[in-house]
């Protein structure tokens, strides 16, 4: 089971000089594609236990379109174990002029994670396996 979300990431997202989007906003949307998955599968949206492993590769700035996907790879009785990748799929062109933008012919990987997530069992809905 996978799922996805799409955004672009604003100036408000900007936290460090040049306009860098702090690695804290990946981890915030692989939470909401974990929570979709969880819903799909099991009915609850869960609780985020932790991460195993987080891996920043690029930069993301203010104005990239970022594409966070999530699996769901293994089902225990009550936890989910995920993996996530964050991808850069548009970026702005201000070399061209203020509204330009380039869709990438082949995204760029910018972060990607694994962890654990967890529905107990009286707020399981769904029987998935």
């Amino acid at each position: 089971m996978k799922a996805m979300i799409r955004m672009r990431m604003s100036m408000h997202d900007a936290h460090y000089g040049g306009n860098l989007v702090d690695g804290a906003k990946m981890l915030q949307l692989f939470g909401d594609v974990a929570t979709e998955l969880l819903i799909r599968h099991d009915g609850d949206e869960g609780l985020f236990v932790g991460y195993d492993q987080v891996e920043f590769t690029a930069p993301v700035y203010a104005g990239d379109y970022i594409e966070a996907v999530g699996e769901i790879v293994k089902v225990g009785n009550t936890s989910r174990k995920m993996v996530f990748e964050a991808r850069k799929v548009i970026v702005p062109r201000y070399d061209i002029n203020e509204s330009a933008c380039d869709v990438l012919e082949e995204p760029i990987v910018v972060c990607k994670a694994s962890g654990t997530c967890v529905v107990t069992r009286d707020k399981k809905r769904l029987k998935r396996e």
